[in-house]
């Protein structure tokens, strides 16, 4: 009797992790790589995470050597959302904004964009293969 609740106790943890797992992975979606002059490795991975959606760069993403790359966004409709510089004063060297959260008020995000707002000038842009929310 003890082996047997011991392997139903082990049966309800495994479904249970598993559920979880697969819950996970339901919410994260990954673009293609990135295609520009300038931003052309890596790829944005779109999550979310206490109700707030996230867009993540990956670890090969490299940043375009340029004067102000920004965040920017193009929602399903063609619709463009300027967001935050890449790279700001506190984060020195290497160090950028590897992780942003998307507001409120873009309903869907289609494409990615590394936008340099000094020269006003696609660096690089990385699409979903569906719009994720």
């Amino acid at each position: 009797m003890n082996k047997t609740i011991q392997f139903l106790l082990r049966s309800v943890l495994m479904m249970t992790t598993l559920f979880a797992v697969s819950a996970f992975a339901q919410n994260m979606h990954t673009s293609g790589q990135f295609q520009g002059p300038k931003a052309n490795k890596g790829h944005v991975t779109h999550s979310t995470r206490d109700g707030k959606s996230i867009l993540t760069l990956s670890d090969d993403f490299v940043v375009p050597d340029t004067p102000d790359p920004h965040w920017q966004v193009v929602d399903s409709d063609g619709q463009v959302y300027l967001l935050d510089k890449l790279k700001t004063k506190a984060f020195i060297g290497d160090k950028y904004k590897k992780e942003i959260v998307v507001p409120s008020y873009v309903k869907n995000v289609s494409k990615v964009v590394i936008w340099c707002a000094y020269a006003e000038v696609n660096l690089g842009e990385a699409s979903f293969s569906s719009p994720v929310r």
